[in-house]
C-alpha cells in the first residue's frame, strides 16, 4: 500500500504538469514511450498463450505511428494535426497492419504460427497504441488541455473510490474468475465518484480554467472560458460513460492477466504493477471522450 501511495504522488504531479505545460511534441515522445512499454508487456503476456508475437515489427510499426504524431505536432502548442488527418491516418494503420503483419510471418518456417502472431501484433497496436494516440490527439485540440485533465481525474476518482469502498464495505463479487477483489459496492462507489468529480469539472470549468491560465498552466486556447455553463445531463452521461468504460477497461486487463496466469503485466511501477496495469482503464475511456472531442470540433 505504501509504495502504490509513493508511487502516485510521483506520478500524477508529473503527469499533470505533462498535459499543462509540456510541449505537445514532448507529450507525443512520452505517449509513444508508454506505448511500447505496454506493448511490449502486452506481447510477453501473449507468450503465455503460446503464441510468439512479430516483437521488433510491432515496435517499428507503434514507433512510425507516434512518430508522426510527433511531427505533425511540430513542437508548438498550436495542433496542425487536423481531426480529418488523424482519422484517415488511423484507418490506413489498422488496414495496413494486418497485411504488414502476415507478410512479415512469411519468412517463418512454421507456417500454423503466422496467423496468431499476427493477430497479436495487431491487437497489441489496435489495444495500447491507437488509444494513447488518441489521447495526444485530444490534447492538440481546442479544449484539450481540460478535456485531457477531466478525463484522468474521473478515471483516477473512480479507481480511488472503487479500491478503498471496495476494501471496506464490498461484499458482493463483479466477476470472481477474472478480479476476484472488485466487488459491485465498490463499482457504484466509483461511478458515482466519477459523475460526481465530472460534473464538478464540467460546471466550475470557466472558473478552473481562469485560474490555470492565471498561474500559466495553459494557454487561452486550452481551457473553458464560455460565460453559459454545460448542460448537466450530457456531463452526467459522460462521466457515467467513461466510468463504465474504464471499469470494463480494468476488467479486460484482467482477463487477459488472469488467462495468461500472471497478477501484474510488469513490475516498472512499484506497488502498481506494470505499465498496463496503469493505463487499462484509459485505454477504454479515450476513445469515447476523443469521440466527444471531436464531435463536439465539428458542430
Amino acid at each position: 500500500m505504501l509504495k502504490r501511495i509513493l508511487t502516485a504522488l510521483v506520478l500524477i504531479p508529473l503527469v499533470l504538469l505533462l498535459v499543462l505545460r509540456g510541449p505537445l511534441m514532448v507529450l507525443a515522445l512520452v505517449a509513444a514511450l508508454f506505448a511500447l512499454l505496454g506493448v511490449q508487456e502486452f506481447l510477453a503476456l501473449m507468450r503465455r498463450y503460446s503464441v510468439e508475437p512479430f516483437n521488433k515489427a510491432t515496435f517499428v510499426f507503434v514507433g512510425l505511428f507516434f512518430l508522426l504524431l510527433a511531427i505533425s505536432s511540430g513542437g508548438e502548442r498550436t495542433p496542425t494535426l487536423t481531426t480529418e488527418v488523424f482519422v484517415y491516418t488511423l484507418g490506413l494503420a489498422a488496414a495496413l497492419a494486418p497485411f504488414i503483419f502476415l507478410t512479415v510471418g512469411m519468412e517463418r518456417r512454421d507456417l500454423p504460427s503466422i496467423y496468431p502472431s499476427a493477430a497479436a501484433s495487431v491487437f497489441a497496436f489496435v489495444y495500447v497504441a491507437v488509444p494513447l494516440g488518441m489521447l495526444v490527439h485530444l490534447r492538440q485540440q481546442w479544449r484539450g488541455a481540460f478535456l485531457v485533465i477531466y478525463l484522468m481525474v474521473v478515471v483516477w476518482a473512480g479507481d480511488i473510490f472503487a479500491y478503498f469502498v471496495g476494501k471496506a464495505v464490498g461484499r458482493h463479487r463483479m466477476a470472481p474468475r477474472i478480479s476476484p477483489g472488485k466487488t459491485w459496492e465498490g463499482a457504484a462507489a466509483s461511478l458515482l465518484a466519477s459523475v460526481i468529480m465530472g460534473t464538478l469539472l464540467f460546471s466550475h470549468a470557466p472558473e478552473i480554467s481562469q485560474f490555470l491560465l492565471r498561474w500559466h498552466l495553459i494557454e487561452q486556447r486550452d481551457g473553458i472560458f464560455a460565460l453559459q455553463k454545460p448542460a448537466l445531463l450530457p456531463t452526467l452521461l459522460l462521466s457515467a460513460g467513461l466510468n463504465i468504460a474504464a471499469q470494463l477497461g480494468d476488467l479486460v486487463e484482467s482477463a487477459i492477466k488472469r488467462g495468461a496466469g500472471v497478477k501484474d503485466s510488469g513490475s516498472l511501477l512499484p506497488g502498481h504493477g506494470g505499465i498496463l496495469d496503469r493505463v487499462d482503464a484509459l485505454l477504454f475511456a479515450t476513445p469515447l471522450l476523443w469521440f466527444y472531442g471531436a464531435w463536439q470540433v465539428m458542430q
